[in-house]
């Protein structure tokens, strides 16, 4: 493939590809956590499996998620491309997912063992494509304008977010061979149709068409790292929380109030994208995360269903200022030669944070998680704001 330059501000058919790939990537999440605990119990594993497999598989996804970036960084330089590794690593992840049921269905009791393997797997094969797909965007806009293009990935997020209470029965409905064939034609899709719209183009100013000489600052990826941490933190907490404190209000369907929030990511994340252009990125992520600190202490006081609703919208705002910015930043952070580093180091302390909250267990406390969340978000703009490129 030919690396293509182009002088348009914003590659919008590029950017639809990876939201292609990352609308793969919730889905498939969707319906492993979904079934993940069903699927253990059906051949006796106890229920406890689960999260050991979760800290493994975070564990091992904030090593492999940097190894994986530096790789295709290389292979870029090299090869001119990142897509062969993206292809090799969607087709081994869609096969390993699929593969899943089959162990249980197929194989039975008699294979049992080979479940938590298939498992783990399927996680370990999804971190080869994910940093390396993720960080193309930083070809396909001018740096100025990294958050609108990356609006669309948030928005992509936030329809996956809404659907997900409300199509989970529809999905556990299909039962586990149906619902994780059709995560399988999803990842074999999404690859299929970033491969059709040329991921190898870019913009002519693009971070991946100039600067290629700048010089690594190693003092930056520490920061990256805490970023991740701080964010992946910070929301995982504050969405496990809001149901609860929703449902302390006497509202009765606390997933309806999640639906709200979610549908607001996806609704502002277009208008929130704009606003990052204008402001700058980190001025942006600032209000966002001071959205975020703000909405975590009033959580724990809802009073009210009403109240519960502008709370939801308000976090969805802030969620949207704050995702929208995440990937520019790491890729601000890195040269243009180790974008796929600065992409990997970012999702590597998301799941650092994850390993280390799933091996603490999920019942903190409404007040103690909250407090957490709002001390992470503070920690991730701290990050941010920190370091400068």
């Amino acid at each position: 493939m030919s690396d293509s330059v182009v002088g348009r501000r914003i590659l919008w058919l590029q950017v639809l590809g990876l939201a292609a790939v990352q609308g793969s990537i919730a889905l498939t999440w969707v319906i492993y956590n979904l079934y993940l605990d069903d699927l253990l119990l059906a051949l006796g594993f106890s229920a406890g499996l689960a999260t050991l497999l979760l800290v493994i598989e975070n564990a091992m996804g904030a090593v492999m998620e940097p190894l994986m970036g530096s790789f295709s960084d290389r292979r870029q330089h090299w090869v001119g491309s990142r897509f062969p590794q993206i292809a090799l690593g969607m087709i081994a992840a869609a096969v390993c997912f699929l593969g899943i049921p089959l162990v249980v269905v197929l194989g039975g009791i008699s294979l049992k063992s080979l479940l938590p393997v298939a498992l783990v797997t399927w996680a370990l094969a999804m971190t080869i494509f994910r940093s390396p797909a993720l960080s193309l965007l930083g070809r396909y806009a001018f740096e100025s304008d990294l958050p609108q293009a990356a609006s669309v990935l948030t928005m992509v997020g936030g329809v996956t977010g809404a659907m997900a209470p409300l199509a989970s029965e529809f999905i556990l409905g299909l039962g586990p061979v149906a619902a994780f064939s059709l995560g399988t034609v999803v990842l074999l899709a999404a690859a299929f149709v970033l491969r059709q719209v040329n991921p190898n183009k870019k913009v002519a100013t693009s971070p991946s068409a100039i600067g290629g000489n700048a010089q690594m600052r190693w003092a930056n990826l520490p920061w990256i790292f805490g970023t991740g941490a701080g964010v992946a933190l910070g929301l995982r907490l504050l969405l496990q929380s809001f149901p609860g404190a929703v449902a302390k209000t006497g509202f009765g369907q606390p997933k309806l109030m999640m639906v709200v929030l979610f549908v607001t990511v996806a609704a502002s994340a277009l208008p929130c994208g704009q606003l990052a252009t204008r402001l700058g990125n980190r001025r942006a992520m600032l209000f966002g995360f001071m959205g975020l600190i703000a909405a975590a202490g009033v959580t724990s006081l809802l009073g009210s269903p009403g109240v519960a609703v502008v709370v939801a919208i308000a976090i969805g705002i802030a969620f949207s200022l704050v995702a929208n910015g995440t990937l520019p930043y790491a890729l601000s952070m890195v040269p243009p030669t180790k974008a796929g580093l600065g992409t990997g180091l970012y999702f590597s302390g998301g799941a650092a944070a994850m390993s280390i909250l799933s091996s603490l267990g999920a019942n903190l406390g409404l007040t103690t998680s909250l407090l957490v969340a709002a001390i992470s978000f503070a920690a991730a703009a701290a990050c941010v704001f920190a370091k400068q490129p």
